[in-house]
């Protein structure tokens, strides 16, 4: 009888796990890809997905040995920064089988990021499977968990309210720029970090008409990721006195527990700008504007409670829908999870038809329509309970050679593993 294939497994770092400084460095870039997968498949990934985004980098695939895998994994994203697997695997969450395909169907729903229903993740998902599968990464387990994602994730899009938070609060980000200068074509934008709601506001921003932006950060390939993902220019944050000469807009997402812009630097880019006011949003707790900055005439300041009185979605509002959505995640995980275990049963199901058939077949003569309408009568009942304990997760490997010995299937084993 067939051997269990290995489980779904996600291994990965992100915001929480693990410091900005190594998860910069462990960005994998679609043209470091390729290689990527080739050292995951040398060290056992029968499948694999490659996610990695500014605030997570992580595998969802299948491995020959699932023990190991974690360090398989922290070993290959560590070898070409020169970072040892050692190192890095304290710093990695690992995920397995209805646990791994929860959180895929969570980071897909927007609910695992640091701006819930942030709506970007999804089109960054979507970018990373439709990149490994067609550079031959994914089969057909983590392509039935991505279908299965996307599908969860559209019914939460469609049936909460929970994208509707962050677009409000980029939208009234917005509204606040336009009341300043009116029209934004002509402005330019100074995006410091790369956080999602910044992101997402930069945007709009340059949906509603804003000529340029510039994307600053402290690790240049995360800047230059953002950038990317805005169509933006980027640079490193001792650029910033001069980014700030330029910007009109400046939406800041650091949050080092610092103040970045201070009151002396304001004043004197106000200064060269002669006087030209400026707009700054700042969305980072701690907060990256001095307070001082405030006082000065020609400096609007804003921060996220600001956007939420004006945006009227209060955090209330978005904390029910969010535990919507976590609840037809879990609905959707519960289902695919029946569904992936029933589908394990399979092969014993279609040996046992053809076993059957082939019997009947002996009997019945030339006659084989109706060998095969025999076959599938008998083959009904035992079928049905193979699939329910499969679902059940009672489909192990003595249940499978008593059914191969009660029906005198040819590759019985008659082991006694438990």
């Amino acid at each position: 009888m067939s051997a269990v294939p290995p489980p779904l497994q996600v291994i990965g770092v992100d915001h929480r796990t693990c410091p900005d400084g190594i998860r910069e460095k462990l960005f994998v870039d679609d043209s470091e890809m390729p290689a990527m997968l080739e050292a995951l498949k040398a060290g056992g990934a029968q499948e694999a997905i490659v996610l990695s985004t500014c605030n997570r980098v992580e595998v969802i695939g299948r491995f020959a040995d699932p023990a190991a895998s974690p360090d398989t994994v922290a070993a290959e994203l560590g070898r070409p920064v020169d970072l040892t697997g050692t190192a890095l695997r304290p710093l990695l969450y690992a995920h397995d089988s209805s646990d791994a395909v929860r959180h895929v169907f969570r980071v897909a729903c927007a609910l695992d990021s640091q701006v819930v229903g942030e709506p970007q993740v999804l089109g960054q998902v979507r970018a990373a499977h439709r990149l490994c599968r067609d550079l031959g990464g994914t089969g057909p387990v983590v392509e039935d968990t991505m279908r299965a994602a996307y599908a969860v994730a559209k019914r939460v899009r469609t049936e909460t309210k929970i994208g509707e938070g962050p677009v409000s609060l980029a939208a009234a980000a917005v509204a606040r720029v336009r009341d300043l200068f009116g029209d934004l074509d002509g402005r330019s934008g100074l995006l410091t970090g790369t956080g999602e709601l910044g992101l997402l506001i930069a945007e709009h921003m340059a949906a509603a008409g804003m000529d340029g932006m510039e994307v600053l950060d402290r690790f240049p390939r995360r800047a230059a990721l953002a950038a990317r993902e805005i169509d933006a220019h980027h640079g490193g944050l001792e650029q910033l006195a001069a980014a700030l000469d330029r910007a009109d807009v400046v939406v800041t997402t650091l949050g080092e527990g610092r103040y970045l812009i201070t009151a002396e630097m304001i004043e004197a880019a106000l200064r060269r700008r002669r006087r030209r006011p400026i707009f700054l949003l700042d969305l980072s707790v701690p907060g990256d504007v001095e307070p001082a900055v405030h006082r000065l005439d020609e400096a609007f300041v804003y921060d996220v409670g600001d956007l939420e009185a004006i945006s009227r979605a209060g955090m209330a509002d978005r904390a029910g829908e969010a535990a919507r959505a976590e609840t037809m995640v879990e609905q959707a995980v519960s289902a695919f999870t029946r569904e992936q275990s029933g589908r394990d049963a399979a092969p014993e199901i279609a040996a046992l038809r053809a076993h059957l058939e082939a019997a009947v077949a002996e009997v019945a003569g030339a006659d084989a329509e109706l060998a095969r309408r025999i076959a599938a009568r008998l083959a009904h009942p035992p079928s049905v309970a193979l699939r329910e304990l499969a679902e059940q997760g009672r489909l192990d490997r003595r249940t499978k050679d008593l059914v191969a010995r009660l029906f005198g299937l040819p590759d019985a084993s008659g082991g006694d593993e438990t």
